[in-house]
């Protein structure tokens, strides 16, 4: 059930927005969500995850029930609604999240006829209840293809996070999104960068996840992670119990993973 949200004074800056995206579908875009989410709020600071994908995998992995979830992020970009109402505080300490539903789906007709359609969510994110919450960091579980919702996370986020699979065509595939990152910051975005790319479902003793990680590294150099995030059992089972890796099983391979890759991105943070 939603929760009265505290506000907070911790936090005097904007919080640094990263849009997590790939246009491909089951790449670990949302897995890398909710758990370095978690990971970051381990670290005590305060997160916000915006569920912008209508599938609403993120807000059931973080244990939001779709009957809980009558205020969506939905309302957040497409109506007045008050943040205080749509955000809910998840089981997680430090982690808050705004939760999606199938409602999203129509999301990219409704924006059409929208003069700001491209800037919505960018303007919700600035509302003084969600400034006045001092957030650290807002991640946005982007859909799994370059439309309008992903045109807005975009352009509302300070970085873009990709999670590339350690598979064939991997690096083909992340092209068409690092054109339309540029088209973004050419048009609408022009402080827009990457924050990083980050190789998932990796399996060391495959052949080809050593050669994808070869080429990806040689191709982009320092923009990939040096954490990598291993195909881990744990990981596929934690959402099932609605709940991220870290406190699932915290001393798994798949926690120690996002733990060590919101350790990088804390730096970078601090930098």
């Amino acid at each position: 059930m939603p929760v009265a949200i505290p506000m907070s004074d911790a936090n005097p800056f904007p919080a640094h927005v990263i849009a997590v995206a790939n246009q491909k579908g089951g790449v670990g875009k949302t897995t890398t969500a909710i758990n370095l989410s978690a990971a970051l709020a381990e670290r005590g600071l305060r997160i916000l995850l915006v569920d912008l994908d209508p599938q609403g995998n993120a807000s059931t992995g973080l244990g939001i029930a779709t009957n809980d979830r009558k205020l969506t992020t939905y309302d957040l970009i497409l109506s007045d609604g008050a943040p205080a109402a749509i955000l809910q505080q998840t089981s997680v300490k430090n982690l808050w999240i705004s939760p999606a539903n199938s409602d999203l789906a129509s999301a990219d007709i409704d924006l059409v006829s929208n003069e700001k359609r491209s800037f919505l969510l960018h303007d919700a994110l600035k509302h003084p209840e969600i400034e006045a919450m001092g957030f650290d960091v807002v991640l946005i579980d982007c859909p799994p293809s370059l439309s309008l919702l992903t045109v807005n996370a975009l352009v509302a986020a300070n970085a873009v996070l990709v999670p590339l699979q350690a598979e064939f065509y991997a690096l083909e595939g992340l092209s068409q999104l690092l054109l339309t990152v540029r088209d973004v910051r050419r048009s609408a975005n022009p402080d827009l960068r990457i924050e990083g790319v980050v190789l998932t479902m990796y399996d060391g003793r495959n052949n080809l996840a050593q050669q994808v990680e070869t080429d990806a590294r040689e191709n982009l150099g320092d923009m990939v992670f040096r954490t990598i995030i291993p195909r881990n059992v744990r990981l596929s089972e934690a959402p099932s119990f609605a709940k991220p890796v870290t406190e699932y099983d915290p001393i798994s391979k798949g926690a120690e993973a996002y733990r060590s890759l919101a350790e990088e991105i804390a730096a970078k943070l601090r930098s």
